[in-house]
């Protein structure tokens, strides 16, 4: 771990960094000794990396990079700067799948340490958006419906949200969001990991 020469405080960015890694690891529900398994890494050199206590390597880093499916620059602009605790709606990042109909708005961004996320959700009209598996088994969403109608399956429940509606549930299986229309849908998401 690296130190600051004056105040012998620990480097910040090594330690956003260990705290990612935990979190990459946790989000995926890996046992050390799982990540271990499939990183080729030993468990002491991952709970020491996770800890804080060491930093990683441009090898340790490539091979947690590879299993984690993300590239050395993605990881460490994950970790690189402290997020802001305001962000305001014009520095909202906004990501649109055009094809699909489907706009993502992240009102508040993830921030490591904090486990709670709100992003803002519209389809279009006819609009029909199926997930086989989530991305994080047993992560916590609540949908909270702003406009418009939206379809919500998740495994064999389906359910039909108007505005002030809303849903909570856990992903553990496929999911899938529709929108018949006559307008768009809008809603929020709040993500709990």
């Amino acid at each position: 771990m690296r130190e600051d020469g004056e105040s012998g405080q620990r480097d910040p960015v090594d330690v956003r960094l260990a705290a990612r890694l935990a979190g990459l690891r946790a989000e995926r529900g890996w046992s050390l000794d799982e990540l271990a398994r499939r990183s080729g890494v030993s468990r002491s050199t991952l709970s020491r990396a996770e800890r804080g206590e060491i930093s990683p390597t441009t090898s340790l880093l490539g091979k947690l990079c590879a299993v984690h499916g993300r590239t050395m620059s993605q990881l460490l602009g994950e970790v690189e700067a402290e997020p802001a605790e305001f962000v305001r709606a014009a520095d909202q990042t906004v990501w649109a799948d055009e094809s699909a109909g489907f706009v993502r708005r992240s009102v508040s961004p993830p921030r490591t340490g904090l486990r709670a996320e709100i992003v803002e959700s519209r389809l279009a009209p006819g609009a029909d958006l199926a997930y086989e598996a989530p991305p994080v088994p047993g992560m916590e969403q609540h949908i909270w419906m702003l406009d418009g109608t939206v379809e919500i399956t998740v495994g064999d429940s389906t359910h039909e949200l108007h505005a002030g509606d809303c849903l909570r549930f856990r992903l553990r299986g496929p999911t899938r969001f529709r929108c018949a229309g006559p307008g768009e849908a809008r809603y929020a998401v709040v993500v709990l990991p």
